[in-house]
C-alpha cells in the first residue's frame, strides 16, 4: 500500500475509486465499505484510495476555539490505522493535514480541486451522513449532482449494524471509555490494540518487586508511546504482546499519563502503554524488547489507572494486579479467546 502526504505526488497513481473519512479504529463499519471500493476499483480497473485527515478535524476546531473537550477521545494513532487500511487491501492513502485552509475551503472548489483535478477520482463511494467543505455545507447529493456534471460515479453506503447496534467510531469510543474491551472488539471485529516501536522509559519498573517472589528483574515493561494527548481507552489491563516471540506473550499493561509516578519524569506526563510480560523469555535477554515494533492487544480491563502513596503500596499494586492477570489467561484458556463476531 502508497502512503502519500497529500495528493500533489508524481508516483500517486493518476485516478482512482475514492472513499472520505477519518477511519479511526477502522472498525467493521469502515471494513464493510472498504471492501464494497476494492470491488468497485477492480471492476473499474483502477486503483483503491482512502482519503484521511491528520489532525482529526474535531481537534483542529478544538484547538483553534480552545475548547479541548470538543476533541473526539483518539482510538487508534496513524500508525495503526494504516497498518488496517493495508490490512483490509487498499492501495493507497491519502492523508491531508487538516489546517485553515481545508478548514475554510468551499464544498465546490474541494470537488474541483481536490477530487477532480488532485486525485482523478473516477468513483466516489461516502458514507450516509457524509458532510465536507466549509461549515460542512456539502453533502452527498451535491457530490451526485457534481459527478454527473464532472463524469465520476457518486454512491452512497447505509450504516452498518451488528446485533441491531449501528457501528460507529462514536460506539468504539463509548465501549472502550467504559472497558468493554468485548463489546470494542465485536465492533472491530478483531481485539483493540496499539502498536508502535517499544522506546526507554524511566525505568523504574525493574527496581520494584525484585524481592518477590517470580518477580526476580522486576516488573519490567515494554513502553510505547501514544501520541495523541485523549486515548479512547485508559486503565489497568490483561493484554497480550505480539512481535516479539512466535506465540504471544500475556501480560498487564497500564494505559495513561501514570499518575502513581511524579509527572515530570522521562515520560513528561505523555500517555504511555507500559506493557509487563508475566513471563519474560530469557532468550530476548534483559535489553531485547527496546527498538522493536511490537502490537498490544487490550483483552480485559482489571481497573481505572490509582494513584499510589508510596513505592511499596506501588510495588503491591502491580503484584496484585499480576496475580489478577495470571488468573484471567488461566481461565481464558479454558473458555477460548476473546468473540469478535
Amino acid at each position: 500500500m502508497n502512503v502519500f502526504r497529500g495528493f500533489n505526488h508524481p508516483d500517486r497513481a493518476s485516478s482512482c475509486a475514492l472513499t472520505i473519512g477519518n477511519f479511526d479504529g477502522v472498525h467493521r463499519g469502515h471494513q464493510a465499505m472498504l471492501a464494497l471500493l476494492k470491488n468497485e476499483a477492480k471492476h473499474r480497473g483502477i486503483p483503491s484510495c482512502v482519503m484521511t485527515f491528520e489532525p482529526h478535524p474535531r481537534d483542529y476546531f478544538a484547538k483553534l476555539m480552545q475548547k479541548p473537550d470538543m476533541a473526539p477521545a483518539r482510538i487508534a494513532n496513524l500508525r495503526d490505522k494504516l497498518l488496517e487500511l493495508e490490512h483490509c487491501g487498499i492501495d493507497q492513502v491519502v492523508v491531508l493535514p487538516f489546517d485553515a485552509r481545508l478548514a475554510t475551503q468551499g464544498p465546490e472548489d474541494f470537488i474541483q480541486r481536490v477530487l477532480v483535478k488532485g486525485l482523478g477520482v473516477r468513483y466516489l463511494l461516502v458514507g450516509d451522513d457524509f458532510k465536507f467543505g466549509a461549515k460542512r455545507a456539502g453533502d452527498y447529493n451535491m457530490l451526485d449532482l457534481a459527478g454527473q456534471q464532472l463524469g465520476f460515479d457518486v454512491a452512497r453506503m447505509n450504516s452498518y449494524e451488528v446485533h441491531g447496534l449501528r457501528v460507529s467510531s462514536s460506539a468504539v469510543r463509548e465501549a472502550l471509555a467504559k472497558g468493554e474491551m468485548e463489546a470494542a472488539a465485536r465492533l472491530l471485529g478483531r481485539p483493540y490494540s496499539i502498536s508502535g516501536h517499544v522506546v526507554h522509559g524511566r525505568k523504574l519498573g525493574r527496581g520494584l518487586g525484585a524481592s518477590k517472589e517470580g518477580a526476580e528483574d522486576g516488573f519490567r515493561t515494554l513502553n510505547l508511546r501514544f501520541p495523541h494527548w485523549k486515548p479512547a481507552a485508559s486503565g489497568i489491563f490483561n493484554v497480550e504482546v505480539h512481535g516479539l516471540t512466535p506465540q504471544p506473550l500475556p501480560g498487564v499493561a497500564n494505559l495513561g499519563i501514570r499518575p502513581s509516578l511524579d509527572p515530570s519524569d522521562v515520560n513528561a506526563g505523555r500517555v504511555l502503554l507500559e506493557t509487563h510480560c508475566l513471563d519474560w523469555p530469557r532468550s530476548l535477554g534483559a535489553e531485547g524488547g527496546y527498538g522493536k515494533i511490537i502490537r498490544v492487544d487490550l483483552l480485559h480491563k482489571l481497573h481505572d489507572e490509582l494513584k499510589y502513596d508510596s513505592l511499596d503500596a506501588l510495588t503491591t499494586g502491580i503484584a496484585k494486579d499480576c496475580d489478577d492477570a495470571r488468573a484471567f489467561f488461566a481461565g481464558r484458556s479454558v473458555t477460548g479467546p476473546v468473540p469478535t463476531k
